[in-house]
């Protein structure tokens, strides 16, 4: 299998993403530049990664959703391909119409970064599918903008699909108002669509693939998706 890392002007953390995949975890793993126009036929999951795609001028990914290889993802993503945006990818996916919501400013108004502990909540999906739900995960989190924001229609619809998939919590699996570091509705730090095959996260899996950096929770999402697709 093959992933694909997208480089938007502003990126920051597309290396990290890169040598976790590559280095780290031993997969195939290549570069797109944000005005590619075509995504290789032998890619199976395409990574939005996090950082500052322009600038984050206007709203965070609102511009980077209109980048050439973004109508090349979205037609990727509505054929079954695998996308997975990690914090301002999270951003971009929801701008691009392919998550439902919003990511708004932290109720803080700060820049926040520091470890969080995530709840599984469901596995019924190809990025979480050698967890259990329930299973606490020690994520990094670096944002502005994580603040899942949707009407309640929309959170009703994430809930009655089995949408949500990570939410934040405490050290033992408890979700409270305490453990949201950010204001997300319902505790949201990731949510699948409809069809499952494409995950928006806030949290940076890419950042605790190493033991030296001080975890490796993050594993677990990447090597889901490879046991997924290669079943």
């Amino acid at each position: 299998m093959k992933f694909a890392v997208v480089v938007f002007p502003g990126s920051n953390c597309d290396h990290d993403a890169y040598y976790a995949l590559k280095h780290n975890l031993g997969y195939n793993v290549e570069f797109l530049w944000h005005k590619d126009t075509s995504i290789p036929k032998d890619i199976d999951c395409v990574v939005l990664p996090g950082g500052f795609s322009y600038g984050d001028y206007l709203r965070a990914g609102a511009i980077a959703r209109f980048s050439p290889i973004m109508n090349e993802v979205i037609n990727f993503a509505n054929r079954g391909g695998l996308v997975i945006g990690i914090c301002n990818g999270f951003q971009i996916l929801t701008e691009s119409g392919l998550l439902p919501g919003a990511l708004l400013k932290n109720t803080s108004l700060r820049f926040i970064c520091r470890d969080v502990y995530i709840k599984v909540n469901s596995n019924n999906n190809p990025f979480t599918s050698l967890l259990e739900k329930g299973r606490v995960l020690r994520i990094p989190i670096a944002h502005f903008e994580g603040n899942y924001f949707a009407d309640e229609d929309t959170l009703k619809e994430l809930e009655d699909n089995d949408q949500i998939v990570f939410q934040y919590c405490d050290e033992k699996g408890n979700i409270s108002e305490m453990a949201n570091p950010n204001g997300s509705l319902k505790n949201i730090a990731g949510i699948v669509n409809k069809q499952r095959n494409v995950l928006g996260m806030m949290p940076h899996p890419e950042r605790y693939c190493d033991s030296i950096l001080g975890g490796t929770d993050g594993i677990w999402i990447f090597n889901s998706i490879a046991n997924f697709l290669n079943k």
